[in-house]
Formats: structure tokens, sequence, C-alpha cells
């Protein structure tokens, strides 16, 4: 029996047939990277980033640098960045006569990330957004470049048509609705000739992002005081300089988790080599979530001075998730719950809602047709595991976390699990199915 079977719109696995486990090196994070390619486009000097996998997401990005002056060409596993030329010599007038299209693809971060970033460099742009992403909320960022100068077009079109020089000031964002409003903003804000602060109200949700951002801008030389808790101060006339000319993006926790939750599903081993434990990246968190569900780890260093993570398949029990700062990891963590004995509740997971589809309607589709039992009632999901799922066929809804984690349940399906719409994994890991077969054997 073949172990996949792909057509044009659906991917087909035959795990049931199948053992699953063995060894695969994490691929480089998206977190990381968009953050890395941004500041070295920035910067006032060439830099080269270790990249060895790229996405949709991430060449959203790199095109969009790339439409902006910035050169940024691949050499094998490197790409060589020359930075958007005269940002610190030229007038705003000057640049902003640097009229760019930019498309940002379906990538959220991308976004999020330029807009107040051409807003800063007072470039005139047109940003054409995809699919879903043209709908996804831009409040109250959108609010806030206005009220500082920039003038922008409709929410919910593409393109986007952004024109005007935003001012240095005080820019208010809400914590809980994303923490790449406030990436973007501590991106563009040092540029600017006045120094700038940002409040943001209530708690931060995804506070682990912005914690991989501010190490990002400190590792190119740019000060940020955060006053504090939630309140930055950022210096203007800042430049960016790279500390070091090359710099590796780091392996991702986001998409290693769901072969590290494959392994506490599986019944064999699976470990996933090259992580780092001192990342910002707050999906590491996955380890501390599967002890909980009561599957081994073990942690070793290899050569490089990173971590291999093995994940040890037993019993597993229900568990309480809180998904305020890991809203990624749900997809996956939901199918845990669903192979656990007992009843799993998860909390703080509205924002799942407005990700690359309703995550929250998508897990509940998704496990209903395994036949896994999901409520939810008084702000919480509660699901309920069974010893093994039923074969199924799911849709993705265009959602990459939800094709990969259809993909994993394949492990605990009876029969043959299909996927369709299954190559929005394109947008983070085009490479996932094929590392997929590799440990069915």
């Amino acid at each position: 029996m073949e172990k996949i079977i792909k057509t044009e719109t659906s991917v087909t696995l035959n795990t049931f047939a199948y053992s699953f486990g063995g060894r695969i090196k994490a691929i480089a994070s998206k977190s990381h990277a968009h953050r890395l390619l941004i500041a070295s486009s920035l910067s006032s000097s060439p830099s080269r980033l270790i990249l060895e996998e790229t996405s949709k997401d991430i060449e959203a990005t790199i095109s969009c640098l790339n439409n902006l002056g910035a050169t940024i060409t691949k050499d094998g596993d490197h790409l060589d960045i020359k930075p958007i030329p005269d940002i610190y010599s030229k007038s705003a007038e000057d640049v902003s006569a640097l009229i760019s299209k930019l498309d940002a693809g379906e990538s959220g971060s991308t976004l999020r990330f330029m807009l107040p970033i051409v807003a800063a460099l007072g470039k005139d742009c047109e940003i054409t957004t995809h699919n879903r992403l043209t709908s996804r909320p831009l409040s109250p960022l959108y609010e806030e470049l206005i009220s500082h100068g920039a003038t922008l077009s409709k929410q919910g079109i593409s393109p986007l048509i952004t024109k005007g020089h935003i001012s240095s000031g005080t820019y208010t964002i809400p914590g809980n609705i994303s923490s790449q409003y406030i990436t973007g903003l501590l991106f563009a804000l040092p540029l600017l000739d006045g120094d700038s602060r940002i409040k943001v109200t209530g708690e931060i949700s995804s506070r682990p992002y912005i914690n991989i951002t501010l190490s990002v801008l400190a590792s190119y030389n740019i000060k940020i005081i955060e006053d504090t808790p939630g309140e930055f101060i950022i210096p203007g006339n800042q430049i960016y300089t790279p500390s070091s000319p090359v710099t590796k993006v780091e392996g991702d926790w986001s998409n290693a988790a769901f072969f590290l939750c494959a392994g506490a599903i599986s019944k064999e081993n699976v470990t996933v080599t090259d992580l780092s434990l001192s990342s910002d990246q707050g999906d590491k968190k996955v380890i501390d979530i599967l002890r909980d569900f009561g599957a081994g780890i073990e942690i070793n260093e290899n050569s490089n001075g990173l971590c291999d993570i093995t994940v040890i398949p037993k019993e597993l029990k229900a568990t309480f998730i809180d998904a305020h700062d890991i809203p990624d990891l749900i997809p996956i963590l939901s199918v845990c719950a669903a192979a656990s004995k007992g009843t799993t509740k998860i909390i703080n997971y509205e924002r799942l809602r407005i990700k690359e589809s309703d995550r929250v309607e998508a897990i509940k589709t998704m496990l209903a047709n395994f036949n896994v039992s999901v409520e939810e009632k008084d702000n919480t999901l509660y699901i309920t595991g069974v010893p093994y799922f039923n074969e199924a066929t799911n849709d993705s809804s265009n959602d990459h976390r939800m094709a990969m984690s259809t993909a994993i349940a394949s492990i605990r399906a009876k029969g043959p699990v299909t996927i369709t719409d299954p190559y929005a994994i394109t947008k983070s890991y085009p490479d996932f199915y094929l590392h997929f077969t590799d440990l069915m054997h």
C-alpha cells in the first residue's frame, strides 16, 4: 500500500498501515526569519543569513523587501542581503518618490510588519493581500498610523494603499489582539526623527513573539527600553547595524511541535534535532505541555550546541492548557488531547478565530470527523479523548496548521485519512508531507 496518494486537490495518508517514528531535523523558524530579514534590510551594511528552508510566508517578506529597494539573493543555504539604499541619508520626500508595489501573499506577519515600516520610510505603497488575509483585522494599528500622519485606504480591500510619513510620538495598542502590531511598530519607530513610546493596554497576548523581536533588534544595535511592563520607549534616529555579518536562523519550535506531538501519540519515539532551549520562541513550551500529558521527554545536546528532543510515547492523560501565549500550538495540541484519557480543557483561545481560518471551528470540525467529542462552553474547549480515531476526510480550510494537524492525527486513525486543500502547508512548511512520510516505515 502506498504511504501517500497525492492529487491536485487532496492528499491521502495510509499511516495506519505503517509504523511511525525516527529522527528529523527542525526547519528554520519562520518567526525568526521574518524579523532577521527585515532588520538586515533596514541596516547600514550588508549581511548574510543562513536559512536552509523557505516558505510562502518568508518568500512574501523577501519579495516586499526587494520591492522596497533591498537586494536579497539566495546562494545555496544562504541569503545575501544588501539593505534598502539611502534610508539614513535621503529626506522623506526623496524616499517617498520611490513608489512600491508589495505583495504580502497570505502572510499576516508580512502585512502587519511592513505597514508601519513603509509609513516610517515615507513610502507610497500598494500592498496586495490574498484570500483571508484581506479581511483579517488591522485595527487598531490602522487608526494609530492614520493619527500619526499616514493615509491608508479602506480596510478589507486589496490592495491596501498607504501614503505619507508617520511622526514620532505615543502609539497606544491593546495587547489582546495581535502581537504583530507591536512588532511592526518596534521595527519602524527607531527610524523616525523623534523619540516614541508604545503603550500597550492590558496584558500582552503572545508575549514571546515580542521577545523574539526585541532580541533581534538588540542584535542590530537598536535600543528599546521597556520602561514598565508593556510600555516601550524607542529613541529616534537609530541606525540598524548588525552585530555579526552572518546570522543563522533558529530552528522552528512551532513546526517542530507537529513531530514532537507525533511522538506522543505514536508507538515509537520521535526525535527532532537542532532546536535551541534558549530560544525566545514561546512554542518551545510544547515540551512542558507534552510532559503534562504524560509523554516522556529526553533532551540531549548535540555537537553543534543545539538540542535533540526525543518524545517517548506513553499513555496520555488529559490536562489543562492556557492558549494565551501559544495560540499556534492549539491545533496540534488538540490532537494530543483527542488521544488522551479523560477530558482536556483549553482556555484563552479566542484569537484563534482570526487566524488563517477560524481555528476554533476548524478544530471542532476536524476532531468531530475523527469521532472525537469536542464541546465549547463558558469560554472553554473540552476535548474528550478516545483510544483511536476513525478514518476520515478533513478540509484544511486553507490553513497550514490544520492540514498538518490532520496529518499527525492520521497516526492514530484506523484507516486512511484524506486532507482536502492539503497544500496550505506551503505557507510555512513546504516539505512537510515529504518529512512526514520519511518517518513512516
